[in-house]
């Protein structure tokens, strides 16, 4: 007999959301990661309804031992105009279906020092998965030195690598929800993978899908197709697509099996003013500038350039249907 592997461990950073419901059953059914808490923050919903919505998605899934600690309800910079996406996601984030209260509660510790908690609990196991603005990582970062060091990854939902963004043709919803947080994210040193929409908007949950999951008996696979009506009405407004976009699911994969995509590493920054405000530069560190600039020094990361489209999506089928 073969050792088993060690599971990962993993943090989910969330803003539940449709697409993140869908990657937090996702990474609940997915043996090869065990999932030792939720923190929450704006961006789909506001911060308390994202821990509201982070309780409820635990219960459905008979998952209470999960802790969940609320997030940021400001930017790093304490903007409190926040750009929520309840015409993507519904008023309640979880496609109007106003489900009961749920009976669960969060813990006393904020998102930002929980993190920081799980970081010296498990020196270099843990996995962040960063599915929303990166207000409680960076502030994590201000807050701990020391952090980006500590923890294994950060694999984060984020950026619009040579396409256009979904905010605005500069900048993908994440980012521009705190440019200042993911700037100060992408230039920590941490081993960091970004998963931007030019790869997720390959991954495409289809109508044909849709019926697979409505004659599944499996929970998650009901309880997606209660959810995903409004989120594939948007997609047919927005982009006159019949099918959604599976963001979330496809960076939960990525921290699970990082062989689903393949990388490219060089030095981002974020664009954190005017009318590109949000956007993701990537530089790919061929060329030795002549003098000190704000690219000079900076430490690389991953970026994904390709993805398994239909692997994702199998995978995604399967752990929902399973």
């Amino acid at each position: 007999m073969g050792e088993t592997p060690e599971r990962k461990k993993i943090v989910i950073d969330t803003d539940p959301g449709i697409d993140d419901a869908l990657a937090i059953f996702v990474a609940l059914n997915s043996p090869e990661i065990e999932v030792v808490g939720l923190t929450t923050i704006y961006g789909n919903v506001y911060t308390s309804l994202a821990t509201r919505n982070a309780l409820h998605l635990l219960e459905v899934a008979g998952r209470n031992d999960i802790p969940v600690a609320e997030g940021s309800h400001v930017t790093i910079t304490n903007g409190t105009k926040l750009r929520i996406a309840d015409f993507v996601h519904g008023a309640d984030g979880l496609g109007n279906q106003n489900f009961p209260s749920p009976q669960g509660a969060k813990i006393d510790q904020s998102a930002t020092d929980f993190l920081i908690h799980l970081a010296n609990l498990y020196p270099g196991e843990i996995t962040i998965l960063a599915l929303g603005p990166l207000t409680n990582l960076a502030m994590a970062i201000q807050q701990d030195p020391e952090f980006p060091r500590k923890i294994r990854q950060i694999v984060l939902l984020g950026g619009a690598f040579s396409v256009n963004g979904n905010v605005n043709p500069a900048a993908e919803a994440n980012i521009f929800g705190d440019p200042d947080a993911a700037d100060i994210v992408f230039t920590s040193g941490s081993d960091i993978l970004a998963v931007g929409i030019n790869v997720t908007h390959q991954v495409v949950l289809t109508e044909d899908h849709l019926n697979q999951l409505a004659q599944s008996k499996g929970k998650f696979a009901q309880y997606a197709c209660k959810i995903l009506g409004v989120y594939f009405a948007y997609h047919h407004d927005a982009y006159s697509m019949r099918g959604v976009y599976l963001h979330d699911p496809t960076a939960l994969l990525a921290a699970v099996d990082p062989s689903l995509l393949t990388y490219t590493e060089g030095v981002v920054r974020v664009q954190t003013g005017g009318i590109t405000r949000g956007l993701t530069l990537f530089d790919n560190c061929k060329k030795r500038y002549g003098e000190m600039n704000e690219w000079f020094d900076k430490p690389k990361v991953k970026v994904a350039i390709t993805v398994d489209a239909p692997a994702i999506v199998k995978l995604v089928m399967d752990r929902l249907m399973g």
